[in-house]
């Protein structure tokens, strides 16, 4: 049985409100859902309180595989949780991902245990970073294949390189500005009508209906500044500014869940939806590392570190960058390298029996760069570096062992980069995504990073979602 553990409310002031800013068919195998539900009180779940029926919040978590929800109480405590993968909607010869992922929100809601669901007060999500749909304003119909998260578009570098400071963010070809300059570029029919929004806050407006909005932790890589709260002037003066979403903070109240939605899964009448953020970010707040110097390595299909710091951190010559928290700084970057490498290389079974024989006390004398294509974004930014899983060991278990040890030797280099940088120096890592549950890893890492090393509390980045959500329904 899962620990349950209370937070403390005065963590979700990390977050400050800036001002506003300026198909054809598809067909799917259903997938069943695994969906658990925590009973956490002797009254159950229709417990009172003095103001009525308690209230619960819901957060979703859309990462690269797959898709969870998590839904808490006032205390933080998990009352469901559960996750879908992606159901494979074709579209021609490639995923159609936008009906995927449609139809896994609209499955969540509905693995959600029906006696919990007039309880929700407020929803929000987290998805991946600078994954980017673009919109007709008016009909909200996309206009083109969303750019994922791990896409780059080299052939806007230049352009974007030419308007934005030099080792900013967007000087990146796999960023959300350089993905909107390579679409605006086509010269499509009516593209001032368009509107850019990114995977968390395309899936947010399906439920709340108020096109146009985004959070300044998603509005990062499009350019907008988390420390004037606005889009600077060099973006601004761009004529598909336009296109830019209002940004807000995470977990601020948007507007009530739409009516349909609403009755049809038996939410309330006043349940709101919030701003989102990044699935690396939620992975962070799920992890509850709220000092200077503690980090969080999100170990899901990418490898994603995230440090909290006192000062401010951004070059985009290493894929390094800065989110803003209250005073702080949320520092860090994102590697090619992860889980997905190694799903394609081992089962679920053969990584847990062989990670098992593996001495972690042991350093491999291999060393791979573990990608699944060509192309990294940290602590190297190279699209073309190629993948390096060779030699191949006749033993299975050192081939892991290289492989795992390979990647936390990436991650290490990512932590040293940052404090060169000047980020506060790393302390203690605390660890969050699939990888969390591999005990032998977590060994390996703490020698490679000579740093304790441990798993987070909660690891699931809809944990932090469901935070958010209650951020919002709490300044509501």
């Amino acid at each position: 049985m899962l620990m349950l553990h209370q937070v403390q409310i005065s963590s979700f002031e990390l977050f400050q409100s800036p001002k506003q800013s300026g198909c054809c068919s598809s067909k799917s195998v259903p997938l069943r859902p695994r969906t658990r539900l925590y009973r956490n009180r002797a009254m159950g779940d229709s417990d009172r309180s003095g103001n009525g029926l308690e209230k619960l919040y819901l957060g979703m978590d859309f990462g690269t595989s797959g898709a969870r929800f998590t839904v808490i109480d006032d205390q933080g405590m998990i009352r469901a949780e559960g996750k879908r993968e992606y159901p494979p909607f074709m579209r021609e010869e490639s995923m159609d991902w936008v009906s995927s992922w449609k139809a896994t929100l609209f499955s969540l809601l509905e693995d959600i245990p029906i006696t919990l669901r007039p309880l929700v007060s407020s929803i929000s999500l987290d998805g991946t970073s600078a994954t980017t749909l673009i919109l007709n304003r008016h009909s909200g119909e996309v206009l083109c294949q969303p750019f994922l998260y791990n896409q780059s578009c080299p052939d806007a570098l230049p352009e974007v390189k030419s308007i934005a400071p030099a080792n900013h963010t967007v000087c990146s070809g796999s960023s959300t500005l350089c993905k909107l300059v390579s679409w605006w570029n086509l010269k499509v029919p009516n593209r001032e009508s368009a509107v850019l929004l990114h995977q968390a806050d395309w899936l947010l407006w399906l439920l709340h209906g108020r096109l146009g909005v985004s959070d300044y932790n998603n509005a990062l890589k499009v350019g907008y500044d988390p420390e004037s709260e606005s889009y600077p002037s060099w973006l601004i003066s761009q004529p598909y500014s336009q296109l830019l979403p209002v940004v807000q903070a995470p977990g601020t109240s948007i507007g009530n869940l739409k009516d349909s939605i609403r009755r049809q899964f038996g939410f309330p009448d006043d349940c709101i939806v919030c701003t989102g953020t990044t699935d690396s970010i939620a992975a962070f707040l799920a992890a509850r590392a709220t000092e200077p110097g503690k980090a969080v390595t999100s170990l899901g299909s990418t490898l994603a570190i995230k440090l909290l710091s006192t000062k401010r951190v951004d070059d985009a010559r290493y894929g390094v960058y800065s989110h803003r928290l209250d005073d702080k700084w949320l520092v860090g970057g994102a590697s090619n390298t992860g889980g997905a490498i190694l799903r394609q290389l081992f089962s679920d079974e053969q990584l847990e029996r062989l990670s098992q024989e593996i001495n972690p006390t042991v350093a491999s004398p291999l060393d791979y760069y573990p990608l699944k294509g060509s192309g990294e974004r940290f602590p190297i930014a190279d699209p073309n570096l190629a993948p390096r899983l060779l030699p191949r060991p006749n033993s299975d278990v050192e081939y892991l062992h290289g492989i795992l040890e390979s990647i936390a030797r990436i991650e290490g280099k990512g932590y040293k980069l940052l404090k060169e940088m000047g980020a506060t120096e790393a302390e203690e890592v605390l660890t969050a995504g699939g990888g969390a549950k591999n005990d032998k890893w977590i060994k390996i890492r703490e020698r490679v990073l000579g740093l304790p090393v441990s798993k987070a509390v909660h690891t699931e980045a809809s944990y932090g979602a469901s935070l958010l959500a209650l951020k919002g329904a709490k300044q509501k």
